[in-house]
């Protein structure tokens, strides 16, 4: 079974195919597709809606998009559906870190937690998963691993970073794996 997933952000990729082993995940670079696709929506779940419906559109093609934001209590969940451009359009992750830290500075509420949505459209209909992982915003970054805000972001119950965790574990534990392994659940038992 073929899947279009509609990213072309490499580590998001790698994580998806680590875990959807029984799809052939496409992903929008196997389309030649570079578009860049608007993330204009003001929830996690309507750009992931709007990233899936764009590709379902221009290909025809069965597909899914996934969006995540890391929500800070104290931050009144910010930076939440602008995580990726938090300091600036640019979309450079140490700068996103530097900011959120800065924010942080002289709080003791460290509470977060990362969200994802994940919109599928398949055979005409769509169908919508949700993954949570909740943790605590670091001081400092720790570990060398995963991309984004991994190396600030410590879940419940874990003495390390996602930063420092393989990909297995981080999978295991993580909101995007846990809204992936609601897909793959649908998937398995879906009626083709």
């Amino acid at each position: 079974m073929k899947l279009v997933f509609a990213t072309n952000n490499p580590n998001k990729l790698k994580e998806v195919k680590a875990m959807l082993t029984n799809f052939e995940i496409i992903s929008l670079a196997d389309l030649n597709c570079f578009d860049e696709i608007p993330e204009t929506a003001k929830t996690l779940e309507g750009n992931a809606i709007i990233k899936a419906n764009y590709i379902t559109e221009k290909f025809g093609l069965d597909c899914f998009a996934d969006d995540t934001g890391l929500e800070v209590e104290a931050l009144n969940n910010k930076p939440g559906v602008y995580s990726a451009r938090y300091a600036g359009k640019e979309n450079n992750a140490k700068a996103n870190m530097k900011k959120l830290l800065f924010e942080l500075k002289n709080n003791t509420n460290r509470k977060a937690q990362f969200r994802t949505a994940i919109a599928l459209n398949i055979q005409k209909k769509q169908f919508i998963f949700e993954g949570i992982c909740k943790g605590i915003i670091l001081q400092e970054k720790q570990g060398e691993n995963g991309f984004g805000y991994d190396p600030i972001f410590m879940p419940t119950g874990f003495e390390k970073s996602f930063a420092e965790m393989n990909i297995n574990e981080k999978t295991n534990i993580s909101h995007r794996g846990k809204a992936m392994k609601q897909l793959v659940t649908f998937l398995n038992n879906y009626t083709w």
